[in-house]
């Protein structure tokens, strides 16, 4: 396992953490969000188990060494820049929040953190291939 797929499942369980965290402590801000109306656990649990199962294909790509797994992860995170000047807007009431203040802050900090990681995956290939890393190794450290 090198550092940039660590990296990148570390995001990941980061979000199925963030995911748990709202369903169980900000129930309303989940059905906000997915357009749910009503007490809808059943759905609110058909949601979860596909996005956890998404995240562990993602996962299983990664570990792998997939190199699809990686464009298209690479592609999302790039993509996810798009969060920042959405949640501006948002925050500045020119577009309805999607959520909660807190909540659309979040989705930028998400955001930004995965282009960042993005900017990070396209150093590593260009210096190893897909899935490299793009720094000096610290193993000799250790």
């Amino acid at each position: 396992m090198n550092p940039m797929k660590a990296l990148v499942l570390s995001l990941f369980a980061a979000y199925w953490i963030l995911v748990v965290l709202i369903l169980v402590f900000a129930r309303d801000v989940a059905d906000q969000v997915a357009r749910l109306s009503g007490d809808q656990r059943p759905t609110e649990i058909a949601y979860f188990l596909v996005f956890t199962a998404l995240l562990a294909l993602l996962s299983t790509g990664v570990v792998r060494g997939w190199r699809w797994i990686f464009w298209l992860i690479l592609v999302a995170f790039f993509a996810g820049i798009l969060r920042v000047p959405a949640s501006v807007m948002e925050l500045s009431g020119n577009i309805p929040a999607q959520g909660p203040p807190w909540y659309v802050v979040l989705q930028a900090v998400v955001g930004l953190t995965q282009f960042i990681i993005a900017l990070a995956m396209v150093a590593g290939y260009r210096k190893a291939g897909a899935w490299g890393w793009p720094w000096p190794s610290t193993a000799h450290l250790l």
